[in-house]
């Protein structure tokens, strides 16, 4: 994992047994394009002991879209999505009104009880 923080900019911690979340990223890394380039996509499928190595929870990495930094920051749910979309031109301003005070929570949970309305109809939670 550590190899990749040097040549990336942002890992991306994605579920890939999760359908929806491979076409997004494959949506994300049509729109990125080079801009894309520097972006790791990291399955986090059995990867519990090295998510638990970096201080997330294989259960928190399944609910929320995690992001590490090329510093080693890592961030979460909304902030992740964030800063994900801010390198993609037609999607800055979306990230910034997602960012809004008074979108951001009621996005927030819109977004937790989807997921988890998806990980209880596929058995995973």
């Amino acid at each position: 994992m550590d190899d990749h923080k040097v040549r990336h900019r942002l890992v991306v911690f994605y579920d890939g047994a999760c359908e929806g979340c491979i076409k997004d990223r494959a949506r994300y890394e049509r729109w990125a394009g080079e801009q894309g380039q520097d972006i790791y996509w990291f399955d986090i499928t059995d990867k519990e002991e090295v998510l638990l190595g970096m201080g997330i929870s294989p259960q928190q990495a399944l609910r929320e879209l995690h992001v590490q930094t090329a510093e080693g920051d890592i961030y979460s749910e909304l902030d992740a999505y964030i800063l994900l979309m801010k390198r993609v031109p037609r999607l800055k301003l979306l990230a910034l009104f997602i960012g809004l005070p008074v979108i951001r929570p009621a996005l927030s949970w819109l977004y937790r009880t989807w997921v988890r309305s998806r990980l209880e109809r596929d058995g995973r939670l």
